[in-house]
């Protein structure tokens, strides 16, 4: 009986945290999905509201599913006030607690791996003393864009006279071929905040987590790289 409870508890547990939209939810159920593979326990963590886009899928899945009972729906409604403003007011509480809950359970977990689009979650991390990462569900390529735009978020708005935009490991591109929300037509706000926030503590973190595809992915050219299967692991320390 010792020995068992020696096996339980030694065996590692690994959270992942999604937003509930069906383009981040299917990257990284499919990333939870490898990591149960390998023989690991794998949670997978969103909101309530990603219940009808999760049960048909986990029907058969080596990976739990744990749903954050938080009410969204007043922020939806609020137009005055910042959706992820909001949404972070009301998920992080409901997240820390729910690993302070798996800490004293039989697996606590060892690694939390949270959408990049909630860098907030490293402080959850922090506190709880277990380690975390972010998961980019969009490819590096797109990401090494964003991440250019970050380090200088004045590029912004001095590229809309320009005839072609020149970026690290990307081919030249002309300003229609970037996303809206960087030509410089100063639409979606909220939207480029979103991405470019995503890298405001990279510098904290040892492993980054990229969805790939195909061979988009060549050119990257920061810290150590491995690739399995359809996801690309950064080692950054």
């Amino acid at each position: 009986m010792e020995i068992l409870e020696q096996n339980v508890k030694s065996k590692a547990h690994i959270l992942c945290y999604s937003f509930a939209v069906q383009g981040h939810l299917n990257p990284i159920l499919q990333f939870c999905k490898r990591l149960a593979s390998k023989g690991l326990k794998v949670t997978l963590v969103s909101t309530i509201s990603a219940s009808s886009k999760l049960i048909k899928t986990q029907s058969c899945s080596p990976v739990d599913v744990e749903l954050l009972d938080v009410d969204l729906r007043e922020c939806e409604r609020d137009e005055t006030q910042d959706y992820f403003e909001h949404y972070k007011t009301v998920v992080a509480p409901s997240l820390a607690a729910f690993i302070e809950n798996q800490m004293s359970s039989n697996y606590p977990p060892k690694f939390l791996v949270y959408d990049s689009i909630i860098p907030w979650a490293l402080d959850i991390t922090k506190r709880f003393g277990i380690d975390g990462a972010p998961f980019f569900t969009q490819s590096w390529s797109c990401n090494t864009m964003y991440y250019q735009f970050y380090r200088e978020k004045s590029k912004v708005n001095a590229f809309e006279d320009q005839a072609m935009v020149l970026l690290p490991s990307l081919p030249p591109l002309k300003i229609n071929e970037l996303p809206s929300f960087l030509n410089g037509s100063g639409t979606y706000p909220s939207l480029i905040d979103l991405c470019l926030n995503q890298f405001s503590n990279i510098e904290e973190v040892n492993w980054l987590f990229f969805s790939s595809f195909d061979k988009l992915e060549e050119e990257v050219n920061m810290g150590s790289v491995f690739v399995y299967e359809s996801f690309i692991f950064i080692f950054t320390k």
